[in-house]
């Protein structure tokens, strides 16, 4: 699956829902849209695109007044066919989806038990990260896969920055690295990261009592719009995405328990600041 699946995909899942919602069947909008059913079908499947012009038909028939997910919608569609940056590097189908989703997302709330998310490591931790994940890889290996990492974190500086809400456990701040500066700069670059006003870190302390994270970590990718966020769940073999409405509430919620059970922000950044100059 390549990354310009990921927004038919978004595309195709919003209008099966407003279509559910307004209770009508594929043949109901045959009938009314001058349409095939496979042409319905592919587009709602995300086995095709679709042409602005057709969403709007689509949504007219579904009568959706709300402006701003009409608008959305047609990005989507005007963009199914955008190929990124990331396209030109040899990455996984679910490691290319997230950096779509990241670059079209609003928001990302992340919560990592081992690591330092990606999105807020230095070089030289995303490469000492990279190659422990990948074991046997040589360094030419390993490179480009830093590169892409460090590329991503641009959604962080563009005009309308992506909002970031970080929860590390306390454990992942005191992993040892092979050269004890370069947890030294990672921990300084969230000081550095957590002045900006989109950026919000948070530690969920050692002590803590137990809670939802205890699963795993998870991300939660934010559109905006009701029903479009995304929830990416990723292990060493494999990663899962959860799209389905009820799936991602369960994870939304289990996130606002850990901000609940977390080191509030200033407390965090006391703590990260503590563990940097511990290793002076």
């Amino acid at each position: 699956m390549t990354a310009p699946t990921v927004r038919r995909r978004r595309l195709g899942l919003e209008l099966k829902r407003l279509r559910e919602n307004a209770k009508l069947t594929l043949d109901d909008v045959v009938a009314r849209s001058g349409f095939s059913s496979s042409k319905i079908s592919r587009i709602e499947s995300a086995t095709r695109g679709a042409r602005p012009a057709d969403v709007e038909r689509l949504l007219g028939i579904y009568e959706v007044a709300d402006s701003d997910v009409v608008a959305f919608l047609l990005i989507l569609a005007k963009d199914g066919g955008k190929r990124g940056w990331w396209q030109t590097y040899d990455l996984s189908p679910v490691y290319a989806d997230l950096i779509s989703l990241e670059a079209d997302a609003a928001s990302v709330s992340t919560f990592e038990p081992l690591l330092i998310p990606g999105l807020l490591q230095t070089a030289a931790y995303a490469r000492a990260v990279v190659g422990a994940i990948m074991m046997n890889a040589t360094p030419e290996e390993v490179t480009p896969r830093v590169e892409v990492r460090m590329a991503r974190q641009s959604v962080l500086s563009r005009p309308e920055p992506l909002k970031l809400r970080a929860i590390i456990h306390e454990a992942a701040l005191s992993a040892r690295t092979p050269d004890v500066g370069v947890m030294r700069d990672q921990l300084q670059r969230l000081l550095d990261l957590a002045v900006y006003p989109h950026v919000r870190i948070q530690v969920l302390p050692l002590d803590a009592e137990l809670h939802p994270g205890t699963a795993g970590g998870f991300t939660v990718l934010g559109f905006g719009q009701p029903g479009l966020d995304v929830v990416l769940l990723e292990h060493l073999e494999s990663s899962l995405y959860i799209e389905q409405f009820a799936g991602v509430e369960r994870y939304v919620e289990a996130y606002e328990r850990l901000t609940a059970s977390a080191l509030p922000f200033d407390t965090s950044l006391s703590l990260i600041a503590a563990k940097k100059d511990a290793l002076q």
